[in-house]
């Protein structure tokens, strides 16, 4: 019996996915990363400067810093205390500024000023966690290694009732089998949207959800 419910619980639960999927891509169907960005290495000082920081500041202060550091060999060279200065408004600037200029440097040393296109090599890289990994990979390269799951992906993913867990791997690990291999980035994108437009941390709008029929928290 108590196999039968799991296996139920199981068979319900990828349905959800699935309609969430669906609901979701026709909800926002340009969902895609808020951080601006024209290249890989752009797109990986971004996500570095964007930990415990909004997008939204993160786009004001990486014009001035692409400018002044165009490449990895320019940025490689920067006095840590310059980029500090520019990066300042993000929060934690001493740490990142110690990250950005320590990732510049293995690029030009390790990778021939090329942005590693694999989940080993990026976490190589000072201030990369797996997290920032597949930002990179998703978006830059269209590699579809993992689910990149930040507050919004993590809270959603309870709500749906996707998982019981708190730590981000282990919240990626139980979302990965739930959806296609393919769609694992798009999956991030879209959950973003949702969290940060409907789904909100305080005041959810269940009233204008288009998952309220499917979603266990569901205040409808």
């Amino acid at each position: 019996m108590r196999h039968a419910a799991k296996v139920r619980a199981t068979e319900l639960r990828a349905r959800r996915a699935k309609l969430t999927f669906r609901r979701l891509s026709k909800a926002y169907p340009d969902a895609k990363t808020a951080l601006n960005h024209r290249n890989a290495f752009e797109l990986l000082c971004a996500t570095i400067l964007s930990a415990q920081c909004t997008d939204a500041r993160v786009n004001l202060v990486t014009p001035h810093l692409f400018a002044r550091f165009p490449t990895p060999e320019a940025l490689a060279v920067a006095s840590r205390k310059e980029v500090e200065e520019i990066i300042k408004s993000t929060g934690f600037f001493r740490n990142k500024s110690k990250s950005l200029v320590g990732m510049a440097q293995a690029l030009v040393a390790d990778h021939g000023s090329e942005v590693p296109r694999s989940m080993a090599e990026l976490r190589t890289l000072p201030g990369v966690g797996r997290k920032t990994a597949n930002v990179i990979l998703g978006n830059a390269f269209g590699i579809n290694e993992g689910v990149t799951v930040d507050t919004h992906v993590a809270r959603l993913s309870h709500r749906l009732g996707f998982t019981r867990e708190e730590d981000p791997v282990k919240i990626e690990r139980d979302l990965m089998p739930l959806f296609p291999r393919k769609n694992w980035a798009r999956l991030s994108h879209l959950l973003i949207f949702h969290g940060r437009q409907v789904c909100l941390a305080r005041r959810p709008r269940c009233g204008e959800c288009v998952l309220n029929d499917i979603c266990p928290s569901s205040l409808v």
